[in-house]
């Protein structure tokens, strides 16, 4: 028997880096967002005496050993289960590799579900997110989905009142961004920065979290929030920015805190950014246009369809890769991630 899952992709609605830790980590504060656009991961899982993991994928770029957090994830969770299993993934991406958008993360997420459904055993929430954590910082906002604050790394993680979905499109450029570069780039900028006016980027975001949202609930990583989701039609009256927890959090000067580094390397990567905030035409303009985590992909998100389908367009007659899709509320994330066969 076999199981396959949407592994969703994720953008970051600003993201601001703090000091470094003791660990060789930064400190961070972010919010996440699921989005539509997704890679398929299918786990087959077999009993045997003793655990042999496999993984494929139709990408020659996925790694297929245990470098993957896929395979990471596999490997801990059955440890953590206490099973032995010949386990066998397939990674089937649509998503960019390495773009910003939490593919890899999502992957290992998708596959502990699948695996945990396939054995028919679950780990608790709170192993899921402990294992999650030690598996990569991106991981466990993938077990809880929609709008999600992230602290520490990253990987501690809560789940913010959901609005509705969002028009939203995805550039692809060509350009490749490391990550562990943006961060020493960052560093050296830095450099004379006092730890706490390092930590006072972090304090403004989240300052901004609680403005639009309030204090993050607490309702466990199942998918189900104790907040009233915000209806659909609400998205669309941008003439009240507090109407959305989305439209307040951006008056209040969101950014992501990469794209100092990141602009000032791949000037092309800003222009994009110009060409999300429209053709002088105010119906035109991204309601927030911004860098996935470190990149290299971008992303716009707009009040209507329309919007978003000319901003693709601009896009598009450029030369720039333009994914059109929609955030993904975290209801809709839970309910349309099992793939029926």
């Amino acid at each position: 028997m076999s199981v396959t899952l949407r592994s969703f992709a994720k953008i970051n609605l600003g993201l601001a880096i703090g000091p470094a830790r003791p660990d060789g980590f930064h400190a961070l504060t972010t919010v996440y967002q699921t989005i539509a656009l997704h890679d398929l991961v299918t786990v087959t899982v077999r009993p045997a005496a003793s655990t042999r993991i496999t993984l494929t994928s139709n990408d020659q770029r996925v790694p297929l050993g245990a470098t993957n957090t896929t395979w990471k994830m596999a490997e801990r969770a059955l440890a953590m289960l206490g099973v032995a299993a010949q386990v066998t993934i397939h990674i089937e991406k649509r998503l960019p590799v390495q773009g910003g958008l939490g593919a890899g993360s999502a992957n290992a997420a998708a596959a502990l579900l699948g695996l945990e459904r396939e054995l028919g055993l679950a780990l608790s929430d709170e192993d899921r997110l402990r294992v999650a954590a030690e598996v990569g910082s991106d991981v466990p906002l993938f077990l809880v989905g929609g709008a999600v604050l992230g602290l520490g790394r990253g990987e501690d993680v809560s789940p913010l009142a959901d609005f509705a979905a969002v028009p939203c499109v995805i550039a692809v450029p060509d350009t490749g961004v490391s990550t562990p570069a943006a961060f020493r780039e960052w560093d050296q900028r830095h450099s004379a920065l006092t730890p706490a006016t390092a930590i006072d980027r972090l304090e403004r975001l989240s300052r901004s979290v609680s403005a639009a949202w309030g204090q993050p609930h607490s309702s466990g990583v199942s998918g189900a929030t104790s907040s009233e989701t915000i209806s659909e039609g609400d998205i669309a009256q941008t003439g009240d920015l507090a109407e959305t927890p989305l439209l307040a959090l951006v008056r209040t000067g969101i950014a992501n805190d990469f794209e100092e580094v990141v602009f000032a390397q791949y000037p092309s990567l800003a222009d994009i950014v110009r060409v999300f905030r429209g053709s002088g035409q105010p119906e035109d303009a991204a309601i927030y246009a911004a860098l996935c985590g470190s990149g290299s992909a971008l992303f716009g998100l707009y009040a209507s369809g329309k919007a978003a389908d000319r901003a693709a367009g601009r896009l598009r007659d450029r030369g720039i890769v333009a994914l059109r899709t929609e955030t993904l509320p975290r209801k809709q994330y839970w309910r349309t991630m099992w793939v029926d066969k």
